[in-house]
Order: structure tokens, then sequence, then C-alpha cells
């Protein structure tokens, strides 16, 4: 470990020290040290500073909507631990290597924290194929959940399923353990600023050629042609297979990832190795790398397994809810369908016939939206699918029956009850009217205040209305510029905060849906693919209005308003002030979020609250936070203890004022400095030490009115004191009779002063970080007996107190502190210090007086209230 420290220490500070020059004085050699130490305690706050920051974002990340992925866990738990080095290095240096332990703390935590960010899904054991009947829904960390549904619906006699098979988990490991592939991925990966659309572009472009150009292990190889072989045996020679992702993570309650991996139809036996490296590939297709990013996922969480199964001649198909998605209080089936093939539909390319069922107490068809059909997609008797332009009749008939949508209806509410809840189903009817369920999966639907603010009157709004109509895919209400997107290529110029205008709710838009504040087409419905990750992600949606990019101008600012199906021209002040507020946090819950999270427990917990508890030590550091204040509280009594033994510096420049040498020797550590100045005297003027011309404001705002009348109890009990105790003799080397110092930056200031028979030292750092700023005063000493010392010192804290100082006496002397105050405050507080060290000398020989010491704590508020004006009313 202390090889690990050395190496990091040459990386960061090189050279060595310089070793002491022989010839320095003993004053010159106290300031050396002193300023060096100084040195190093500015880079410490400093250090300590930028510590706390990561603490602070990282914290901001876990209680906000901000989308971070992994890298940014890593980059800041990278940046806090060399910065917790750092912190230590520092503390070691001011205090001559007294905590070498805490480099054992760091290590621990520094492990703990890396076996969470190095975790990974191990690979499951078991069979890269397996057969769908022999899945069920506990099958899911092996299959993906799609499939493991699919298979716990075979089970249910009264629905059924295409024949088919699953390509594991197991299976993609051993895909991407042969050749390193991983690695690779990986290393594109860890390059892109997701941010970035055009360099996750890149790398998605990247990603994908480098899988498509891997080699398949032959084991795996073998597995999947010969589960295309038992798929011939129970279905037909040369059957054809559509080819599906079934990723861990996929068809969640929170994530469905609907749309954004790749799907292959009608694939034959010598197509199937190439269309199964290319369902892998999709999950490094643009749009499923920035939904994963948008969802809080990591890349190490997606497993993906592929479903093949048997194509299904549809003459009809499409997707139904099992609820209402709009109203989580409508207890009606939805049935959206399409001629042909229902991959149109899913799209968003046409607008799909809708049917709405009632359930209880029997199924019946209340309400039917038939659309024109120009065309659909169609499997003819060699099995190829085609697009194909529909006859005159065709074009206004219903997808499906009545009698069909009953059938259907049922169905859901089977797959509900089954699943306990509301379901998102596909399906298709064959030629001879069989129904297949192709999917099913766990219906979003609308937040509870999206509905109760949708039950509310409807607020006038005054603006010119663009639209009216269309369907509400996803509820609420927006206001931002207009930007119409026609192609692919225009998802790079997409502005933040825009409301996206589109022809057709086509899946790849959910690439910019992180940027959008609404979404507005002229094509789609309810179940498209986009419809439902809008929902996911709470962002207003207004499909099908037919006619949104002919009406709306680009750039022109829109308000989207999805409860009225309504677009306005301008912003719609009224309603958006109204209106429940939009968005879902989506990564809340997520395996980001929750790595984060865990991390976070090694991190910023503090468990160091009190500097003179037994655990306040190097081993009960548990977390970072833990180290800092153990470190903080340490090197901030380094440097006070330093001060307080420097008072005998006589080697500064002798302070001048009204022209008058004053016995204060100025010691100056590099920027306490400024203007032109004599050789061994600083004027005032020269003081750039921002606390110590506080402090010196403080003893100057209001006149000393000399030493107190003294009482004859008062004079009696100096004057035993001062034959009792050495330090109060004048002739004496005592710390009573040295020379006041000031040891100035900038922003530092350590000033001793001795005033009669008492002397103080006050330390403070002063800049505009908070967390740097601190006071720390010492008070010891006076002339009179203790009861006299101890009144003062009482009368000295209680006013502190008020200024929220921490304070604490012992014997004859106190310590007060204050800490992470603002600059104003702080310099606010270093003037009411500056005040009472100069008034309160000589008054612990008046303090046998209660009414003389109440006169002197009044008039004390009264004049300090000079800086806070509340605490003398």
């Amino acid at each position: 470990m202390f090889g690990l420290r050395q190496a990091i220490k040459k990386i960061f500070w090189g050279k060595k020290q310089k070793s002491p020059n022989p010839e320095e004085s003993p004053d010159d050699a106290i300031r050396s040290r002193f300023k060096t130490k100084y040195w190093n305690f500015k880079s410490f706050l400093s250090i300590n500073s930028a510590i706390l920051e990561i603490m602070s974002e990282m914290e901001l990340a876990l209680r906000g909507d901000h989308r971070f992925g992994m890298e940014f866990i890593r980059a800041h738990c990278t940046s806090i631990s060399v910065s917790i080095y750092q912190l230590i290095e520092k503390i070691n240096e001011i205090s001559g290597r007294r905590y070498e332990k805490l480099y054992y703390a760091l290590a621990d935590i520094q492990y703990k924290i890396n076996q969470i960010l190095e975790e990974r899904e191990k690979s499951i054991e078991g069979k890269p194929v397996l057969s769908i009947k022999e899945i069920n829904k506990d099958s899911a960390n092996h299959t993906g959940s799609k499939m493991a549904n699919l298979g716990e619906i075979v089970n249910l006699t009264d629905l059924n399923v295409p024949h088919g098979f699953v390509i594991t988990a197991s299976a993609y490991h051993l895909f991407l353990n042969h050749g390193d592939l991983q690695k690779n991925i990986n290393q594109q990966l860890q390059s892109v600023d997701i941010e970035d659309i055009k360099m996750l572009g890149m790398a998605s472009s990247n990603i994908q050629k480098l899988i498509m150009q891997s080699p398949i292990h032959p084991e795996l190889e073998g597995a999947i042609l010969d589960g295309y072989r038992r798929l011939e045996e129970k279905t037909e020679k040369d059957v054809k297979v559509s080819m599906r992702s079934s990723a861990l993570g996929e068809d969640s309650q929170e994530s469905s990832f609907a749309g954004q991996y790749h799907t292959e139809l009608n694939v034959s036996y010598n197509t199937l190795i190439h269309s199964y490296k290319k369902v892998l590939a999709g999950k490094y297709s643009l749009q499923a790398i920035t939904y994963r990013f948008n969802k809080g996922f990591r890349d190490e969480d997606i497993v993906m397994c592929v479903g093949c199964m048997a194509m299904v001649e549809a003459v009809s198909s499409g997707v139904m809810y099992s609820k209402d998605p709009g109203d989580i209080h409508n207890n009606q089936i939805f049935i959206n369908a399409v001629l042909g093939l229902g991959k149109s539909a899913v799209e968003g390319s046409i607008s799909p016939d809708l049917f709405v069922a009632s359930r209880e107490p029997t199924i019946k068809i209340l309400k039917k939206e038939i659309h024109v059909k120009d065309q659909g997609i169609l499997t003819f008797s060699n099995k190829e699918l085609h697009t194909v332009e529909l006859p005159e009749p065709e074009k206004y008939a219903p997808a499906i029956t009545d009698i069909q949508a009953q059938f259907l209806a049922k169905q859901a509410v089977i797959l509900e009850n089954h699943f306990k809840t509301p379901q998102d189903i596909e399906w298709a009817i064959e030629k001879e009217g069989l129904v297949r369920i192709l999917q099913s999966r766990p219906l979003k639907q609308v937040r509870k205040e999206d509905n109760e603010f949708k039950d509310t009157l409807a607020i006038k709004v005054n603006n010119h209305t663009i639209l009216n109509g269309g369907v509400a895919a996803s509820p609420g209400v927006a206001c931002g510029p207009a930007f119409i997107v026609n192609s692919a290529e225009e998802i790079y110029k997409f502005p933040e905060g825009a409301v996206l205008v589109t022809k057709n709710s086509l899946p790849q838009w959910t690439t910019i849906l992180n940027r959008a504040v609404a979404v507005v087409t002229d094509r789609g419905g309810i179940a498209g693919h986009l419809a439902t990750v809008t929902r996911e992600f709470g962002i207003p949606a207004l499909f099908d209005t037919l006619a949104a990019t002919d009406r709306i101008k680009n750039g022109t600012i829109i308000t989207v308003d999805t409860y009225a199906r309504k677009v306005y021209e301008g912003k719609a002040e009224a309603l958006l002030r109204e209106s429940p507020a939009g968005g879902i946090s989506r990564i809340k819950g997520s395996p980001v979020y929750i790595t984060l999270k865990r991390t976070l427990k090694h991190i910023t917990p503090l468990n160091l609250t009190d500097p003179k508890g037994d655990d306040f030590t190097p081993d009960g550091c548990q977390t970072y936070h833990d180290i800092t204040r153990f470190c903080h509280e340490k090197a901030v009594k380094e440097m006070f203890d330093s001060g307080k033994n420097s008072r005998g510096i006589s080697a500064g420049k002798r302070l001048i004022i009204n022209d008058v040498p004053a016995q204060w020797w100025i010691v100056d550590l590099g920027d306490g400095l400024k203007g032109s100045m004599e050789k061994d005297t600083v004027r005032l003027a020269n003081i750039a030490s921002a606390p110590m011309m506080a402090l010196w404001e403080g003893m100057t705002a209001v006149e000393w009115d000399g030493p107190p009348p003294v009482d004859t109890r008062g004079f009696i009990s100096i004057m035993v004191e001062s034959t009792m105790n050495r330090d109060l003799c004048a002739s004496s080397q005592s710390s009573y009779t040295q020379n006041d110092c000031a040891i100035i930056s900038k922003n530092f200031c350590n000033l001793s002063c001795r005033f009669g028979y008492h002397y103080s030292v006050v330390q403070t750092f002063v800049s505009d970080k908070s967390g740097e700023n601190y006071i720390k005063f010492y008070f010891k000493g006076g002339a009179a007996d203790h009861n006299r010392k101890f009144r003062r010192m009482k009368l000295i804290k209680d006013i502190l107190v008020k200024y929220d100082f921490q304070v604490e006496i012992y014997e004859d002397y106190m310590n007060a502190t204050i800490a992470a105050y603002d600059q104003f405050s702080t310099l606010k507080r270093l003037k009411a210090l500056g005040y009472l060290t100069m008034h309160t000398r000589q008054l612990d020989m008046i303090m046998g007086n209660p009414a003389k010491t109440a006169y002197y704590k009044k008039k004390f508020l009264k004049d300090i209230s000079l800086w806070f004006p509340q605490a003398g009313e």
C-alpha cells in the first residue's frame, strides 16, 4: 500500500523538498516552517473543498432526476479516491507524518467501493438454447422476460403461442467471450460522451460492426441450428422464423424497451446465424444506448437473449391493453388492429383501428374507430413479406370483426388475471382464424396526478388553437419551440427543450426524448412503441393529428395540451401554471441508481461527529467523509497549535499605526501584504489580509474606556495572584510578556495578542468557499482569582454563543470555534472577536460585582450590534 502511496506522490509532487538552510537564524527557521505548513494547509483546504463538491454532485445525482451512467459513477469515485489520498498526504506533511494509519482506512474503503463497481452478472450456467415449452416466468434471468412470459402462456390451455425456442443468456456470454469482444465494446463505450449524439452514433456504428464481424463459437452455432431443426419437426420443413430480442430487463413494469431493439422477420435456416448477430448488435443501436442511459441501466445489466418463433401468416394483428393506459380508473379493454402483420402499428407508420370493449358483467364492444388503410404488410405463399396497396373495399373495412374483438378481449382478461397486473399484449390472427399471442408485458399507465387533473374543469385558454384532435398517447402539458424532424439525420440538430414534431411516431425518435418536452405527430396511435416510451418518460405526446407538420411552423413557440388534445400558439400561461408537474423520475430504482446508492454508503455518511470521542481516530474512519472530517479537524488543530507556539517570532515587519510603531510583528506568508513599504516596517494600508483587517476593525470600532474601576477585593485578588503566578512577573520571559504577532496571508490570519495579564490567539481562514472557512479563538489568563477569571470567560462565552460559536471552558482558558459560514458572516464574527479581545482586558478585576457584569454584557452586545443589529435589540 505504501508503494502505491509513493507512486502517486511521485506523480503529483515529483521533486524532493529542499533541505533547511544551515545559515538560517532561529526566527527565520520558525518562519520558514510555518510558511511551509501554511501553504500545505491552504492546499489541504482546496483539496478538502474539492472532495465535498464531488460528494455533493453524487448526492444531487441520487436525489434529483439528472441522467447519469456508470461513467459518471466511476469518474467521481476515481476523483474522490485520488483527492482523499492527496488529503491524507497533506495532513501528514502538516503534522510530521503522525497519521499514517489513514492510508489503511483509505485502502479498506476503496476496496469496498471497487467491489461494487466491478460487479458483473455472473454467467448463468445452463443450455444455450431452450424450447419455449421448457421455460416459464421463473426463467426470466436466463431467457429474458419476453420469452419467459410466452413460455408461461404456453401452459394456459385457452391461449395459443407460436412454436419456438430461445437463445439464452448463456449463449450471449459464450458469444461475447469468444474473441475478447466484450473488452473491445467496453473500450468504445468508455471514450464516449453520452450527451454527444454524433459521438454516440459513431460508437454505436463501430460496436455493431464489431459484433457482425465477430466469429461465433462453434458450440453455440451448433446449438442454434439444432434448435431450428427441432422446430422444423414441430412445424414444417424450411419454416420461416421471427428473431426478436428478449433482453434481461426488457418488458418490465418501468422499462419496456419498446421498439428499442432489432427484430428480424422471415428468417430462414441459411440466415439464422447472421440474423442472430443482427439482433445482438441491436443492443447497441443509437436509440437503445440512449434509452438505457436515460433509464439508468448499466451496459453490463443488459444480457441479450433472442426468441426464435415460427412466423404467423397474419391476416390481421395488433396490440391490445387490458386496461386504459391513459386512465387508471377506466376498466375497459383497448384493442388496436391493422391488416396483415402488426409491424406498421407498433412502429407508428399508420393509424390502427380502435375497438373499446367492456369487461363486466359481460364483454361487449362499446366503441369503434375505423381508419382508412392505404396499405398492409402481408405474407404470401412463398413466405416472403410484402407491403401491398389495399384494394378500395378493404381500405374502409375494419381490420377485425366484432366477434374477433370480443374474443381478443377475453384473452386480455385471462392474461391480466394470470399475471396479476394490467397487460400490454401483441397478437395476430391467422387465415384459419386462430389467435396467436406474440407478447405480453406489464402495461405502463398514467400517473395519478395526471388522472386527477384530467377530471378537473377546463381551463380557459386565450391562445390561438393550431391543432384540435388526435390521440393522447401520453398525458401532460408542455411548452417549447417546435422542431420538425423528417429524417434520422435531423436528430443530431434537435435542441434541448423543444417540441418534437414529426410525420410518423417511429421508435427511432426515442433517441431524442431526453431532450424533448413534448411530441406531436401526424400519424400513430397509443399502441405504438414510441407511445409506450413517452408514457414511461412522462413526456406529453399527441399522435394522429393528421396535420401537425403542415400547420406547425418550425421554431415557433407552441403549447401542447394532450388532455384537451390541442396545440396552442405561443405560451399558454394559465394552462401551464395549473397543470401537474411533468416528467417521471426515469432513473430512480434503476441498476445505475442502485449502484450509486450502494457506493455512496462508503462515501458520504458521517460517523465521526465528536472530536473528543474515543472513535475519533484513523481506525474509526468508515467512509470517505469520516476521513475528510478527521483530517480537517486535525489540520486546523495543527495550524492552531503551531500558531500558539510561534508567538516568539520577531523576524517580521513592525506594524506602524498613525506613524507610531506598535508592539506588533507582522509575518507575511506570501500574499498578506501589498504596495511598497520600508524594509522593517509595514502600515495598515499595506495589509492585504481580509481576516486581519476584520479583526483590526473590531478592535478599533469602539474606543476602549480604559481599565474598569477596581474594588478593594478585586485589587487584593490581583496582588495575591501576582505573587503566586510566575507568568505574571514583568521580568520573566513568559507567554504574557512576548511581542504580539500576526501571521497573515490574503485569506489567513493567526493573531496572538497580549493585553495586560491575559493573552488570546485568533486563527482564521476566510475565502469565498464556505466549507473552508473557520475561526478558532483561544483565551487564557487573567490577574484576578479563579472565580473572577471564570466569570469573565463565562461572560465572553455567553456573547460568543449568541453568534453561533461552539465554546468550551477549562480551568483558566477557553476555546471557541465556528466553521463553514459564508465569507460575509465569518468576517462579521471576526469583527466581534476583535472587539471582545480589546474590550474584555482587565475585566476580570470587577467580575465579583453582578451589577457591573450585567452592565458590561449589555454594553458589549449593544456595541457589537454595529455588525449584528438584531443581537442588540
